[in-house]
C-alpha cells in the first residue's frame, strides 16, 4: 500500500451519458459507477485513497460537468481536455480498437505521459454567466432561422413567424438583463467589464464572452493570447514549398463574437478604421484585414486587462 501512495498516479475517466469508466495509471486498475451524484461522491473517496497527480476527463458536451465540479470542490486535480487531442495519442500509441474500457485506460496514458495543464474550473457564477451567454446565442441564431423563413415562406405564415420573433426577442432581452446584473454582483467581472468596454466597438456581449471564455486574458503575452483565439496566422512550409499562412484552431465561440464586435469597431473606432483600410490598400481581402483587425484588438485588450488600463487611443 506505501508503494502505490509513493506513485505518481493518473485517473482517466471515460464520461457517458448514464455512466463513468475510470481508469487508474499505472495501476491497472478499472471500474464502472453510474454518472449520477451519490456514485460520483463514492468515487472521490476511493479516489482520495490515492496520491494522485491528475484526474483527466474529455469535454463531452457537459456530461462531465457533474463529476468536474465535484472533483474540483474536493480539491481533487481534474482536467477538462480536448477529445481530438486523447484520440490523436491514441493513433500514435497504435491503440485502435475503441470501448468504454480502453478509452479510459488511454486517457490516463495520456495524462501520464502529456501531461496537461491545470486550468481552474470557473465558479458558479461564472458558469451561470457562461450559460447565459450560449443561451442568448442560441436565441439570436433561432431569431435568425426565423428571418430567412419570413423571406421564403407564404403570407398565411408570417403571423406565426413575427409572433414567434416577437418571443425571442422577449428572451434575449431578459437573458441580457440577467447578465448585466450577474456581472455587477461579481467585483472582478465587473472592474473587467469596465476595462474591455471602454473601447469602442467592444460591447458587453464580447466583454462577458471574454471573461468567460477566455480566462487567460491578461495572463499572456501578445502572441499566446492571439493562438488562443486563433487569429494568429500559421506557417505551412516545407523545403522550397511556401505555403500561405492561415489561422488555425483556438476558441470558435471567442473568435465568432470577435468578428461580429469589429464590423462595428471598423465603423466606430478611428483606430481599427484607419488600420482596416490600411490593410486594404495594401492590397488584403477584406476578410484577411477583418481576421488582423482581431488580432490587433485582442492583443490590446490582453495588455489592458493585465495593466488594469482603460483604453486611450495610444494603445494602438
Amino acid at each position: 500500500m506505501n508503494n502505490k501512495n509513493q506513485l505518481q498516479i493518473h485517473v482517466g475517466v471515460d464520461v457517458g451519458k448514464s455512466k463513468l469508466d475510470i481508469a487508474l495509471h499505472p495501476l491497472d486498475l478499472h471500474f464502472t459507477v453510474p454518472n449520477d451524484e451519490t456514485h460520483i461522491q463514492k468515487v472521490i473517496q476511493v479516489l482520495k485513497q490515492h496520491q494522485l497527480k491528475s484526474i483527466v476527463v474529455e469535454a463531452t458536451g457537459r456530461y462531465e460537468h457533474a463529476l468536474v465540479f465535484a472533483c474540483d470542490k474536493a480539491d481533487l486535480p481534474i482536467i477538462v481536455v480536448n477529445p481530438i487531442q486523447v484520440r490523436r495519442f491514441a493513433q500514435v500509441i497504435g491503440v485502435l480498437a475503441k470501448t468504454d474500457k480502453i478509452d479510459a485506460s488511454v486517457i490516463a496514458r495520456f495524462a501520464a505521459t502529456i501531461k496537461p495543464d491545470f486550468k481552474p474550473i470557473p465558479d458558479e457564477q461564472s458558469r451561470l454567466i457562461k450559460d447565459l451567454l450560449i443561451r442568448r446565442t442560441q436565441l439570436l441564431e433561432m431569431a435568425t432561422m426565423e428571418k430567412n423563413r419570413l423571406q421564403i415562406l407564404p403570407k398565411t405564415l408570417h403571423d406565426s413567424i413575427a409572433a414567434l420573433l416577437k418571443t425571442l426577442e422577449k428572451q434575449v432581452e431578459t437573458i441580457t438583463k440577467q447578465l448585466d446584473v450577474l456581472v455587477v454582483q461579481a467585483k472582478h467581472w465587473r472592474c473587467k467589464s469596465e476595462i474591455l468596454t471602454s473601447v469602442p466597438g467592444v460591447g458587453k456581449v464580447l466583454a462577458y464572452t471574454l471573461l468567460s471564455e477566455l480566462p487567460e486574458l491578461g495572463n499572456l503575452n501578445r502572441k499566446e493570447i492571439a493562438a488562443l483565439v486563433g487569429v494568429a496566422p500559421m506557417n505551412k512550409e516545407s523545403g522550397s514549398y511556401q505555403g500561405k499562412r492561415r489561422i488555425r484552431g483556438g476558441r470558435h465561440r471567442v473568435r465568432t463574437v470577435m468578428f461580429m464586435a469589429m464590423m462595428s469597431a471598423i465603423q466606430c473606432n478611428p483606430v481599427f478604421s484607419r488600420y482596416y483600410n490600411h490593410l486594404k490598400a495594401a492590397g488584403k481581402l477584406p476578410k484577411v484585414a477583418l481576421i488582423a483587425c482581431m488580432r490587433k484588438l485582442i492583443v490590446i485588450l490582453n495588455t489592458m486587462v493585465k495593466n488594469g488600463e482603460k483604453w486611450t487611443e495610444k494603445e494602438a
